[in-house]
C-alpha cells in the first residue's frame, strides 16, 4: 500500500459527492428503515473522511469530520452480520503470483527469527502466556481461499491457514465484551479491529500461505487473515495483541483512513 497523502479540496462539489456516495452505500442496506436513517445522516464530510481527504484547513472542522468518520465506524458496526460469511473460491482461482503490499517497498520486507520470536496477548486477557510459533500449530487449525480486497482499487485470491482467532482469544480468557482488539508488529505497522470481527468464523491467524508456512513478504511469522475487512486492516508480521476498552486507532487511520474497513 503507497502512502496516502491528505490534501485540502476547497473546490469539492458536495451535493454530487453526497449524491455518488448515497448511491454506492445505500442499495446494499437491506432495511428500509436503515436506508432513510443513513439518508438523513450521511454528510458531506463522512464521505471526505471515508476517502481519506481533508476538506479544509480548518482546526474546528477537521475535528468535526473526525467525529463524524467514528459516526461512520459505528454506522458500520451496526450493519456488520458476524454470521455471514465472505465468499470463498476454489483453489484453480488463487492469483499467481500473489501481490506484496504495505507501506514499504519489497526489499524492505522484515525478516525476523522465528526461534526468539513470541505472540503476546495481553489487556483485557487472563492468560499472558507468550505463544511461540510451534505452540500455535497445536491448536486447532483451518484454512481458507478468500479474496484479499485492498483500498486501491486492486483484489487478489490466496489461500490462508491458520489458528481461527476466536478460538485463540477464548483459549486465554480474553475478555469476549471488550471494544477493540489491536495488534502491534515487527515492521512497526499497527491496526485494531473490533471484536464482533475478531471472533467471526472466517478471522484467523495466518501461519501459513498456500499450504506452506508464511514467506516473509506476505507476513512471516503470523498475520492476520479477515475476508470481511479491507487488505490494510489485515496486519502481517504480529508480536503483541492488546484487548482493550480503549480505542487504539491505527497506522492509516490515523492519517484518516476509514477505522471499521469492512470490504
Amino acid at each position: 500500500m503507497s502512502p496516502r497523502t491528505l490534501r485540502t479540496n476547497p473546490n469539492v462539489d458536495g451535493p454530487a459527492v453526497v449524491q455518488e456516495a448515497l448511491g454506492l452505500i445505500l442499495p446494499r442496506v437491506a432495511d428500509a428503515s436503515r436506508r432513510r436513517f443513513l439518508s438523513r445522516t450521511l454528510t458531506l464530510g463522512g464521505v471526505a473522511m471515508l476517502a481519506g481527504c481533508s476538506i479544509t484547513d480548518d482546526s474546528h472542522v477537521e475535528a468535526a469530520l473526525v467525529s463524524i468518520s467514528r459516526f461512520n465506524d459505528r454506522v458500520q458496526g451496526w450493519l456488520f452480520d458476524p454470521t455471514r460469511l465472505a465468499p470463498t473460491y476454489p483453489e484453480t482461482m488463487i492469483t499467481r503470483p500473489f501481490p506484496f503490499n504495505a507501506y514499504y517497498g519489497e526489499d524492505e520486507v522484515r525478516e525476523v527469527n522465528s526461534d526468539a520470536w513470541r505472540l503476546a496477548i495481553t489487556g483485557l486477557v487472563t492468560d499472558r502466556h507468550r505463544w511461540s510459533l510451534a505452540e500455535l500449530r497445536t491448536l486447532p487449525q483451518a484454512a481458507q481461499v478468500t479474496r484479499h480486497i485492498c483500498v486501491e482499487g486492486w483484489s487478489a485470491i490466496g489461500k490462508w491457514g491458520g489458528v481461527p482467532f476466536g478460538e485463540l482469544l477464548r483459549r486465554v480468557g480474553a475478555d469476549l465484551t471488550a471494544k477493540y482488539v489491536d495488534f502491534r508488529c515487527v515492521d512497526d505497522y499497527h491496526t485494531s479491529i473490533d471484536m464482533a470481527t475478531a471472533l467471526h468464523p472466517q478471522t484467523i491467524l495466518a501461519l501459513d500461505w498456500d499450504g506452506a508456512p508464511l514467506p516473509a513478504k506476505y507476513g512471516y511469522p503470523v498475520k492476520l487473515r479477515m475476508p470481511t475487512k479491507l487488505g490494510y486492516k489485515n496486519p502481517k508480521h504480529i508480536h503483541t495483541v492488546v484487548v482493550t476498552n480503549t480505542y487504539p486507532g491505527g497506522y492509516w487511520e490515523d492519517q484518516g483512513y476509514n477505522w471499521f474497513g469492512g470490504s
